[in-house]
């Protein structure tokens, strides 16, 4: 097989995985919202076995695109999009191992299927890294930041769904939903598991950028405006944390701080982009 025609396939089997992957993660999702909504409670297994299939495939969407382009699949938006729906849902399938988190299950399929959704509806062609960029530090810390995200992510929906369930006990409206949705302590809970695993992969995150960045432009800082908005969202959770630790913020607070957080998160990786631009600024 010709070069050129190699490189077909490969883009030709990228797309065909990233389908499959589509697919899957609509499908777990689907399993997970029917459990949510009937005593379906069977599902639920069933959801997080083919999230986890979405997952490997998932993956090997990155290997085949960092084989056609030699380089790590994370310097255009549309890699980006879909590197954040990994980071998503590898998070929420590592800690479902050990946190009762399926109840997520619905929320983290709609959130990985919006990032595809992005990532289909951007140029999908592999945009050639300067030099200087090619290192082994840009995969460490993509991995890093949008793991980190993802956590955040799992954290945004336990807030959302503590607000929901807290409406819900207030006003005494003690229907299907609310007996589906885990108690408030719970929720309370999962929102400061995932804070706890989501802050030290942010911090190591920005130090690896900083890292690469003084390989990369000589400097370890240069306030640019996504490391502006990046030291921003962690001065967010940072305070959260410490108000969680010293002063015992608890429920509600939590909960909206929380989404907060995410929503910075979210400014970081598109509105910096969009309206800022800088060194980071993804290409088209």
């Amino acid at each position: 097989m010709t070069p050129p025609d190699l490189c077909d396939e490969m883009k030709r089997m990228n797309l065909i995985f990233f389908r499959i992957t589509l697919i899957l993660y609509t499908g777990g999702s689907l399993l997970f919202l029917l459990s949510f909504s009937f005593p379906f409670g069977r599902l639920l297994p069933w959801g997080a076995k083919v999230f986890s299939l979405g997952f490997l495939t998932h993956s090997v969407t990155f290997l085949i695109r960092w084989w056609e382009g030699r380089q790590a699949p994370c310097a255009s938006l549309h890699e980006s999009f879909s590197f954040f729906a990994w980071g998503l849902m590898g998070v929420f399938l590592l800690l479902r191992k050990r946190q009762k988190v399926d109840v997520l299950g619905a929320f983290v399929g709609i959130l990985a299927l919006l990032m595809l959704l992005g990532a289909c509806l951007t140029p999908k062609e592999i945009v050639p890294l300067p030099p200087v960029l090619q290192s082994l530090w840009l995969p460490i810390h993509v991995i890093l930041a949008f793991s980190g995200d993802g956590a955040f992510a799992l954290a945004f929906c336990a807030g959302v769904m503590y607000l929901i369930q807290e409406h819900m006990l207030k006003n005494k409206r003690f229907g299907p939903l609310s007996r589906r949705l885990p108690s408030l302590e719970v929720l309370d809970e999962i929102n400061y598991h995932c804070l706890t695993i989501g802050f030290p992969l942010l911090s190591v995150g920005i130090i690896t950028g900083a890292i690469w960045a003084r390989y990369a432009w000589g400097s370890y800082w240069s306030w640019d405006p996504k490391e502006t908005w990046s030291f921003i969202t962690w001065l967010i959770y940072a305070a959260l944390l410490h108000q969680r630790l010293t002063i015992g913020w608890r429920g509600r607070k939590a909960a909206i701080m929380a989404i907060l957080g995410f929503g910075a998160v979210i400014f970081t990786f598109l509105g910096v982009n969009f309206l800022l631009g800088g060194l980071h600024s993804y290409t088209f």
